[in-house]
This record gives structure tokens, sequence and C-alpha cells, in this order.
């Protein structure tokens, strides 16, 4: 059998083969909507931080948080204090998020810390190196001088984004500390978040529309099929 027929009588088989080989040469995005999440955001807060396993929890939190302890995380997070972003993929599942927070200490008042986490799903598209630029943007136009991440030393990933963005960091053991002095912000700074905010925002809304247009075409496909078959059953 030539090439084209055996494609031609294989149809699944060249479309398997196919995707494996799009799946292997995964690009990276020109544009990621970020959107920077509210209070009615926590319940997937919380879903995408119980998909991390133990590994990942450990270079988030810093210890092996157990699913206790991570609900009581995503369920103090202070929307009004702190300031979270996420990027959503096309079923609106949180596949990264990160948690810009604010010192409560008056002589540290324009200090930021940062913490990201990324699903494994959704790894390689450099989704943590885009909710850095997010915060540093956010928090320059809110007057912060200095952000910093305290990670774990092992935690290579964040302080590679911390020191390609010009950090310094200090390594204390087991543990790092990674300093980022931020430039005062300008026009430049204050359009480009608002322009990032009106694109995340139509972003979600159009994923928002496609999700619930799937789902109404999912049950209409189920009384169909309830249909099909209880007209089966009823004919002799």
């Amino acid at each position: 059998m030539t090439e084209p027929l055996r494609w031609i009588s294989s149809p699944w088989k060249a479309s398997k083969q196919w995707l494996r080989k799009a799946s292997a040469k995964r690009s990276v995005p020109t544009m990621v909507p970020i959107r920077e999440l509210s209070e009615r955001h926590r319940g997937r807060i919380r879903t995408h931080l119980l998909k991390l396993d133990e590994g990942d929890r450990y270079l988030r939190f810093g210890y092996a948080a157990n699913d206790e302890q991570v609900v009581r995380y995503a369920d103090n997070l202070n929307f009004e204090r702190d300031d979270i972003f996420g990027i959503f993929n096309r079923r609106l599942e949180l596949i990264a998020m990160a948690h810009l927070a604010y010192t409560d200490l008056a002589h540290h008042s324009n200090c930021a810390e940062f913490g990201v986490s990324v699903l494994k799903s959704a790894r390689g598209l450099g989704l943590g190196t885009r909710l850095f630029a997010r915060a540093v943007l956010h928090s320059r136009n809110k007057g912060v001088e200095m952000m910093f991440i305290h990670a774990l030393s092992e935690n290579t990933p964040m302080l590679k984004i911390a020191r390609n963005a010009g950090a310094r960091v200090q390594r204390d053991g087991t543990e790092s500390e990674a300093y980022l002095k931020l430039p005062a912000a300008g026009l430049d700074t204050q359009v480009s978040e608002l322009w990032d905010n009106q694109v995340a925002e139509v972003d979600y809304q159009f994923k928002k529309q496609a999700k619930q247009f799937w789902s109404i075409l999912a049950d209409v496909q189920a009384i169909r099929q309830d249909v099909r078959e209880g007209r089966h059953k009823s004919s002799p």
C-alpha cells in the first residue's frame, strides 16, 4: 500500500502522530493574558493549589503542605491588602498564579513579596516569568520600591527568574532571598497596565462564553442521546 493510501486508511493513526509531533514542539505564546483575581476567584485558587503535588508544594510554601494547610492558605488570602494574578486556560482552569504580598511594617511599606505556582501541565511556557513581569509592572504603579522573593535555595526556576530580572540573590543555607529594586513608575507603565487589564478581561470573557457554549452543546447532545435510546427501547 502506498504512503498516501496508508494515510487515508489510517486517519486516526496519522492524526495521533501529528499531535505527538506538535506537542513535542511547544511554542511559547507571544501574549499571555494575565488577570487580576478577586474574592470570587477564591474557589479556583483553592483548586489550583490543591493540584500541586508534594514537591511543588514544598517549593512554593517552603514545606510539604498538606491539603488542609493549602486550603487554609487559600481561605486566608486578603484581596483588599494583597494582589493576586492568574492565568487561565481555555477551560477557565487556573494554571498559574502569583501572590504579591505587601508588608504591614511601617519602615517596609514600600516593599512587596512575590510568590508563584504553575501546574506541571503548563510548564515550559515561561508563565512564571510572565507573572513576575506583570507583578513588577503593578508594583511600580503602586509605588513599591523593592520586590523580594523568599525561596528555598533548591528552587532554581524561581531564583533564575529573579536573576534574569536583575535581582540580587543572597543565599543562607537552604534558603535564599532575592531583592529587586524597582524604578519609579511613569506614564508608560500606567498605560501598559491598563492595556494588560483590558486584554485579560476580554480574553476571560471570551473563554467564559466559549465554555458556556460547549456546555450547552454537551447538554443538547446528551438529550439527543437519551431520545435515541428511548426510541430504541420502545421500538418492537
